[in-house]
């Protein structure tokens, strides 16, 4: 396979090329460690290779032509022994972005590798007809990568700046969009959403499983002698989803919605039932404006009527709201 990189930023000193007579053989063979797109488990396997002594490259997706089945940002970790994680593509490129980190160790310089569409390398095609290009990092300090962790383990967003020019990464706090800012490429990494459910019902034990089966946190508050005295939990990562059939029930746990920071509040019930919450909820003092924030009835489609419809479009809901608010911001 020939090998090829380039320099998108449009400065020699960004990358490095390979020669296309580059000789692969001394590298060990690539071998899949786990498979996960999962960033934060991403970073952690580049750490654990750092630390147990070994060499490792972070490969991120910076430039997609046409379309792509992955995001900017998207990742892959490779050490030198061979073993990876993550994905940058469908699956398809992976292996031969593994045997370009590995030569990229070799060489001891980051470099970009692109693939597809005005790719070199000509025995890749996408079906799409499109092309990505991936910046190969070799990862000198993990501190910037622990502090990311850090930062999402305590439910902070951080954000990832790598300047090739530099090749090297930084963290910060300030909000910016995946993408380039000038010299740097950025990638955000926000916390795992938490999906707080209220009820005893048969649909909350039932979107708890969907919502597990995304990967996401679930918490269950039945009524408001389980909420937490700080109401800490509830952030602005967390969706709110109350699967009641008694206002008496779900109105302090809506009350402590209303007055936190989630992403998503949603409440079960009909027109009607929800005429009578947000009545409750104006006695109560809420504003029509904050009253507004609940979606109701709950879900991403109408007239779920079982417990599992009810689940997937109460999940599917708070899934589509976060990806909306991840591409706006």
């Amino acid at each position: 396979m020939t090998q090829s990189a380039i320099n998108i930023r449009g400065n020699d000193d960004a990358a490095r090329w390979l020669p296309l007579n580059a000789d692969i053989s001394a590298s060990p063979p690539t071998q899949k460690a786990f498979s996960t797109d999962a960033a934060y488990d991403i970073l952690a396997f580049a750490i654990e290779g750092k630390e147990a002594g070994l060499q490792v490259a972070l490969c991120t997706l910076v430039d997609i032509r046409g379309g792509s089945s992955r995001a900017l940002g998207a990742h892959m970790a490779v050490a030198n022994d061979g073993r990876y994680c993550g994905y940058v593509s469908g699956g398809c490129t992976e292996a031969a972005i593994a045997s370009e980190a590995l030569e990229t160790i070799r060489s001891g310089h980051d470099r970009f590798f692109m693939l597809g569409e005005g790719s070199r390398v000509f025995d890749i095609v996408f079906p799409c007809g499109g092309g990505i290009t991936v910046a190969i990092h070799i990862v000198k300090d993990i501190e910037p990568l622990r502090s990311t962790m850090s930062l999402v383990d305590s439910r902070q967003s951080a954000w990832l700046h790598y300047v090739p020019r530099h090749e090297q990464l930084s963290v910060t706090t300030e909000r910016c969009r995946t993408g380039w800012d000038g010299d740097a490429f950025v990638t955000c990494y926000r916390p795992s959403a938490r999906v707080i459910l209220s009820g005893h019902t048969l649909e909350v034990e039932t979107a708890a499983s969907v919502a597990k089966a995304a990967g996401y946190d679930v918490i269950f508050f039945d009524d408001a002698a389980s909420l937490p005295p700080d109401r800490a939990l509830i952030d602005s990562h967390s969706a709110v989803a109350l699967l009641q059939h008694d206002l008496d029930r779900e109105i302090p746990v809506l009350e402590a919605a209303l007055a936190a920071s989630p992403f998503y509040i949603g409440a079960l019930g009909s027109s009607r039932t929800h005429q009578k919450r947000v009545e409750r909820l104006l006695q109560g003092g809420h504003s029509a404006e904050v009253i507004a924030r609940i979606k109701a009835p709950i879900g991403i489609f109408a007239g779920a009527r079982d417990a599992q419809s009810l689940a997937l479009s109460v999940i599917a809901d708070i899934a589509a709201t976060r990806q909306s608010l991840s591409t706006h911001n």
